[in-house]
């Protein structure tokens, strides 16, 4: 019995004096303290830092800047000339907006899959009508699908405007779409006098042509 104490007396006297009076490991949760509050203020930064980057860097491009005018988006492209993306139509025909030199044109971005696409085409295509003794034309650019899903979209909602297709989606990354639909008015000597991201009205459109004169 005297040699266990011995050896107990021992141990102890080589634990650390923190330990041995019964202070609690730094290596311990207090009684009742969050593990969080527990974490070097320090670490907790770095922790944070990354995910505050990230969230900047998704909502940096639909911050507006200090002139009003959005930061991005088929508006930022007001003034500038038209660009030309060599595409075909629904039927397979080179389609190009060189064929429609001193015409006010009205490009439509969609997608078959996009409900406000669908939802506006019968109003584009009511503008279209009233409109093209003015010479005023609606081009629907599909972005992504085939000519055949495209084709048969349109078709089923009687539309009658030229349907391009843009498999590789180049428009819109020209007009800097930041969703479908995008829109962008052009007037006669190729320049964008209005663009439109989301739904666009009758009224909208009217409102954009008003300034431009008729041919």
């Amino acid at each position: 019995m005297r040699i266990a104490s011995s050896a107990r007396n021992s141990a102890a006297s080589v634990l650390p004096s923190r330990i041995r009076a019964g202070t609690p490991s730094p290596f311990r949760l207090s009684k009742g303290a969050s593990p969080l509050g527990q974490l070097d203020r320090r670490w907790l930064w770095w922790l944070l830092l990354p995910l505050g980057v990230i969230v900047v860097a998704i909502v940096a491009p639909f911050v507006h800047s200090g002139t009003g005018q959005a930061a991005a988006g088929p508006g930022s492209s007001t003034g500038q000339r038209e660009t030309i993306v060599p595409l075909a139509d629904d039927r397979g025909n080179a389609a190009s907006l060189t064929q429609y030199r001193g015409r006010v044109v009205v490009l439509n971005l969609w997608a078959s899959w996009c409900p406000p696409c669908r939802a506006e085409m019968p109003e584009l295509q009511q503008f279209f009508v009233q409109n093209a003794a003015r010479g005023v034309v609606v081009i629907g650019v599909n972005e992504g699908e085939s000519a055949g899903r495209a084709s048969e979209f349109a078709r089923s909602l009687g539309i009658t405007f030229p349907i391009w297709i843009d498999d590789e989606q180049r428009y819109g990354r020209v007009y800097a779409a930041l969703g479908l639909p995008t829109t962008v008015v052009i007037d006669r000597a190729g320049i964008v006098v209005r663009g439109f991201d989301g739904p666009v009205t009758p009224a909208d459109l009217q409102t954009a042509v008003a300034g431009i004169p008729a041919r």
